[in-house]
């Protein structure tokens, strides 16, 4: 293993000018079709990989299920459809689409209508008992609750619970604009507008929702420059029931349909009957927003699955990182720092080695999934989180690589076919309280990679 001093000399100085100690970045390069690395740093160590770990759960999951692979959520009577009604209520069972959006919600309940159905009596029963329930806190991570990454993973998961919230220029003042707009939520803004350059215009929105009674208000305070034009950001504002519910309504509303009852958590009785089913997008296609946008609600929603289907439902963590310890071991794999949470990245406690990855993406290169798990990763200065980095420099178009990124974290993993043609498997992971300022130092591994001859 080659010490931090083979690190490439425009690593080093990047380090340098960012205040890191070389001590912080673990490096792993491999040629895939070679046997030895051609740069190891510090890449033996369990380190933090951030939202990069999401590369070990997609593999698995491609791997495992198989790129076409998808997921149910099923509607049921509870009794006879008579004259478009069902007077015992509905049923929607959850199997842990990650991809339930607004959109394939309303297509799953306009089949429901094409299929005689328009008064639901006696209410809608939601079974999410595919997921064990889990006792979370959106809040315990990052004390960020209202933060979208912080939803909370769900059998019966749609639109990843949130609300969409436009910011829109409107002469001297700001028009907010909230989509889906559930009746049990109230927008208050107070935002102000300025003239001023935009910048960080994210950080200068503050967001404090509170309850009042069976509603819930949300509070946007702030500066919002006229420079910035429209924009919009997501948060995850109601409790998955309440979302569910008021989503249901209001689309079952505009589909025609008239609800009469509660909608509430429950199991599927016996003796129901299925109505309907709708199918998700094949997994090949849903690992493309998982690595190339870094969702980790979704990543979540897969690491539960594999729990799931490998163990028998309830999905819960443990089963989910059981699942993955297996099938390394049937690769001969042994990875023992390897630590799983939750198999998205966010997380303080995940841990595996830069070798490790490394020795990962080698498997993956040379797998039967493998064009779909690397079409899946962002494509350097093309899209996804490596849109906007190392535009005008060579590797540019030349480089699949996740991104990872935590307070204290910073990381980059995937593949870069070099300026001769071979296909490089690339690991990079900072862990210390500057690596933040690490992103230059990455950047020229991947460049340096690129060039090398």
């Amino acid at each position: 293993m080659a010490h931090a001093d083979a690190l490439p000399a425009p690593v080093r100085a990047a380090l340098r000018e960012a205040g890191l100690p070389q001590s912080s970045l673990g490096v792993w390069v491999q040629d895939i079709q070679a046997r030895r690395a051609v740069l190891e740093a510090g890449a033996e160590r369990a380190m933090n990989p951030a939202s990069a770990m999401k590369l070990v759960t997609t593999y698995a999951a491609l791997d495992l299920l198989g790129p076409a692979y998808r997921w149910k959520t099923e509607s049921y009577s509870g009794g006879p459809l008579a004259d478009e009604s069902l007077n015992d209520g509905l049923i929607l069972k959850g199997y842990g689409d990650p991809k339930l959006t607004l959109e394939n919600f309303w297509l799953l309940l306009r089949d429901l209508r094409q299929r005689g159905v328009r008064d639901i009596r006696g209410g809608v029963l939601l079974d999410q008992s595919y997921f064990e329930p889990a006792a979370h806190d959106p809040a315990a991570f990052d004390d960020e609750p209202l933060r979208p990454y912080n939803a909370i993973p769900q059998a019966l998961l749609v639109n990843f619970n949130a609300i969409r919230l436009r910011l829109l220029p409107d002469g001297h003042r700001i028009r907010v604009v909230h989509d889906p707009a559930p009746s049990s939520l109230k927008v208050a803004s107070y935002i102000e507008m300025d003239s001023g350059p935009c910048g960080d215009w994210r950080e200068g929105i503050a967001t404090e929702i509170v309850s009042a009674g069976a509603e819930r208000v949300l509070t946007l305070r702030g500066r919002f420059s006229a420079a910035c034009g429209e924009k919009s950001f997501s948060l995850n504002l109601l409790p998955n029931g309440s979302y569910v519910d008021s989503i249901f309504r209001l689309l079952w509303e505009e589909l025609g349909g008239t609800l009469s009852g509660s909608v509430r958590a429950g199991e599927l009785p016996p003796g129901a009957t299925l109505l309907a089913r709708f199918d998700s997008p094949p997994l090949g296609d849903v690992i493309r927003d998982i690595n190339k946008f870094s969702n980790n609600v979704m990543a979540r929603q897969l690491f539960l699955t594999l729990g799931a289907e490998q163990s028998g439902p309830p999905a819960t963590p443990r089963k989910g990182a059981e699942a993955i310890e297996s099938w390394l071991a049937a690769k001969g794999l042994d990875f023992p720092e390897l630590v799983l949470e939750n198999g998205s990245g966010l997380s303080r406690l995940e841990r595996i080695s830069p070798r490790h990855l490394g020795t990962l993406l080698v498997s993956a290169s040379n797998s039967p999934v493998s064009g779909e798990f690397e079409s899946s990763l962002p494509i350097v200065a093309v899209d996804g989180t490596m849109k906007k980095r190392l535009q005008d420099h060579a590797v540019a178009g030349h480089a699949h690589v996740k991104t990872g990124s935590l307070e204290g974290v910073r990381s980059v993993a995937g593949y870069v076919f070099d300026a001769k043609g071979r296909r490089m498997a690339v690991v990079a992971m900072v862990n210390h309280r500057r690596a933040g300022a690490s992103r230059p130092a990455l950047d020229a591994l991947l460049q340096w990679v690129y060039e090398r001859h």
